[in-house]
């Protein structure tokens, strides 16, 4: 009997929660994928991955490997559903929150509010104690006012805890030791000092975080229980690694103690696959976009690396400066441009496209569930772009008359007919997605034409040559199962914490001594935090980045430092790197001294990572694919007949040319005319954009 391992990734979207499992034959090295996608289960999260498990028919007690990606944070958040917290500052310093910073993006609006805190200052608490920027104490921690402050907390119904003194990032001890009394004072309450989260200055940031962080902490802590007992009642012996907004997956255990750090976990799987395959197919510089049912995400990989930031914020628009987030997070724009986003039509008379969806109910028009707004699926099926015949991969009936009515509806404010009022939804759409590319790409000082377009998500591949070909890239290319893509990007994750630390010093010489021992210091607790989680110290690999900047500046550019340890030879290399990074950025250098803030260490270890064994190539004929023929309006190019081919037919070395639509059970791909189409040794579909 064959010997299988099963390695599985769940992703819980907003719309649907998707699977992928990698069944391989230990003998043979045979490989079987399946896919499965489910309606996500608000506020039960974990039914819909018990429930795609189910529908996939991969039985949790057979899983050797399982990573699992979740909205649960970001939705705690967005919608206010996380505990009521209380925070301990230092005296003097209660009102961070409330002070937050200056700077505000409704610069003419005289009666601009700035967003409330999450923790009203009833429920914000001091303590004397003083540490100064060097980590050196000024005044002694007094924590004799802890108990009452506590009983406060528990007489308003506090539920998590929240700990933030002034310059923690330079020495924790006070922290600590206020950590470690609220745990033998209140053994039952959530708490989190900031310290644990990050080590980079500026209070309020870092005070925001920490708050954040206890804030969704419970709820995520119970969601993560309630997953993992669901498996183990279903007789997986493991633990689930869960996808961390770094682009890397770590333990249950320790995400449930800081489960701030996966607040973007979706996003971040999709690219670093995109990221993975990039190096796979010889693409290192890759734009990957991700359309998904409510909104679309982008992000740039430069040399097969993906950024990742911690100038992270949430509810950031024009009217409002939103909340800081001081975590390790994938360098990502999202927008309100998906598969169910809402065309209207304002007072003006302009037609415009999201950020309003329609979600998974009642979902677009053509759901037949309800919706009466027309999307951008009702204006793809209305032009031809999505088989109405085989809609939903064959799950759903596609209702074109409620789709009709609302495209038409939609007309009549326009003034059009409905062949040219979704044809119009499918410009602004496309319009909004490019701006949003621009963003992670040109606007930094990357020239597109040397960069892959890599489209996933259900939606990715119907819009992605229409935006390649604005954009002038090398090319398009839609990975193989693009609708479940992130969760295959999960399994190509490896375990991976990101370690910051702030510490100012002068790229002069006799400064190298200092800098490698905040990187040496930083490696010992990386590995020691590796140990706890039974990793071996030689399973462990680092990268290095410094943040740097010109002397009397206020923010930072990252540079990746090399892996050897730094010497006083290597700081001139380092910083001509920097004045390279920021003229690309910034378009201009300095004759300015170059001053380090903080470094930022990168640790990964594998942990059941997986291999893809290309297959061989084939005839170049893809005619056995072929599955009809019909015409499509492809909105810029106008209408034509094009060739209706089977994806899951498709094989390595079949090559053809547009106008085409490649059609599976998750995904369409639209191939415009003029295009022309080769299948890769992986079955990713990558696409020529000729003129």
């Amino acid at each position: 009997m064959a010997r299988l391992t099963r390695r599985v990734a769940t992703d819980v979207g907003g719309t649907f929660t998707d699977l992928v499992c990698f069944e391989t034959d230990a003998d043979t090295g045979q490989s079987r994928i399946i896919t499965a996608k489910s309606d996500t289960t608000p506020p039960d999260f974990e039914t819909g991955v018990l429930n795609v498990l189910e529908k996939g028919g991969v039985d949790p007690a057979s899983i050797d490997f399982l990573a699992h990606g979740t909205t649960v944070v970001i939705n705690a958040l967005t919608e206010r559903k996380g505990v009521t917290v209380g925070l301990i500052t230092t005296e003097g310093f209660r009102d961070t929150l409330e002070i937050a910073r200056g700077n505000r993006p409704d610069f003419f609006n005289l009666h601009y509010e700035k967003p409330a805190p999450f923790v009203p200052r009833y429920l914000r608490a001091e303590l004397p104690g003083r540490m100064n920027y060097t980590g050196e104490e000024r005044t002694p921690l007094d924590l004799s006012d802890l108990p009452a402050i506590l009983d406060t907390f528990r007489e308003n119904g506090v539920e998590a805890v929240a700990i933030s003194f002034l310059h923690s990032y330079a020495n924790t001890a006070h922290e600590a030791a206020a950590l470690a009394e609220v745990k033998r004072l209140w053994p039952e309450v959530s708490v989190v000092a900031s310290h644990q989260i990050t080590r980079e200055w500026r209070e309020y940031e870092r005070t925001n975080t920490a708050v954040l962080s206890a804030y969704v902490q419970p709820v995520a802590a119970r969601y993560l229980q309630k997953l993992g007992d669901g498996l183990a009642s279903r007789g997986f012996a493991g633990s689930p690694y869960i996808m961390q907004s770094n682009c890397g997956v770590d333990s249950l255990a320790a995400t449930s103690r800081t489960p701030i750090t996966m607040v973007e976990s979706g996003p971040a799987s999709g690219f670093w696959g995109a990221a993975e395959l990039g190096r796979l197919i010889g693409e290192p510089n890759v734009l990957a976009l991700d359309i998904g049912g409510t909104t679309a995400k982008c992000s740039l990989i430069e040399n097969g690396e993906v950024r990742i930031m911690t100038d992270y914020w949430i509810e950031r628009s024009r009217k409002s400066a939103g909340y800081p987030i001081m975590v390790p997070v994938v360098d990502l724009v999202e927008i309100g441009n998906g598969g169910g986003s809402i065309a209207w039509v304002d007072d003006y008379g302009k037609l415009h496209v999201g950020p309003q969806s329609a979600g998974a109910l009642p979902g677009p028009a053509a759901y037949g569930k309800g919706g009466t707004q027309a999307t951008t699926t009702d204006a793809n099926l209305w032009l031809g772009r999505i088989n109405k015949d085989y809609f939903c991969g064959g799950a759903l009936d596609a209702d074109m008359a409620a789709a009709e009515k609302a495209i038409t509806a939609l007309g009549e404010k326009l003034g059009v007919g409905p062949d040219q009022a979704a044809e119009g939804i499918i410009r602004i759409a496309n319009n909004n997605m490019v701006n949003a590319l621009k963003l992670v790409s040109l606007n930094r000082g990357f020239d597109t034409r040397d960069f892959t377009l890599m489209a996933f998500g259900g939606g990715g591949g119907m819009h992605a040559v229409a935006l390649g070909q604005e954009l002038q890239v090398k090319k398009v290319v839609v990975p193989a199962a693009a609708s479940v893509f992130s969760a295959w990007g999960m399994m190509m994750s490896d375990l991976r914490r990101d370690f910051f630390v702030t510490h100012l010093a002068d790229l002069t010489e006799g400064a190298a001594p200092e800098i490698e021992a905040v990187f040496a210091e930083a490696e010992t607790k990386a590995l020691a935090t590796f140990a706890e989680e039974g990793v071996e110290a030689q399973k462990v690999s680092f990268l290095r980045y410094g943040k740097f900047r010109y002397q009397n500046q206020e923010h930072t550019t990252e540079v990746l430092l090399s892996g050897e340890t730094i010497t006083d030879d290597a700081l001139g290399r380092i910083a001509n790197d920097f004045h390279e990074t920021y003229e690309r950025e910034y378009t201009y250098r300095l004759d300015a001294p170059v001053e380090m803030v903080g470094i930022h260490l990168v640790a990964k270890a594998e942990v059941g990572k997986l291999e893809m064994i290309p297959e061989p190539f084939g005839p170049a004929d893809a005619g056995p694919a072929l599955k009809g023929r019909r015409t499509v309006d492809y909105a810029l190019e106008g209408r034509h007949e094009a060739q209706i081919y089977d994806g899951d037919k498709l094989r390595p070395g079949m090559a053809f040319a547009g106008p085409a639509i490649v059609e599976d059970s998750g995904s369409t791909v639209v191939i415009h005319p003029s295009n022309t189409v080769e299948i890769d040794a992986y079955r990713n579909i990558h696409i020529t954009l000729n003129a």
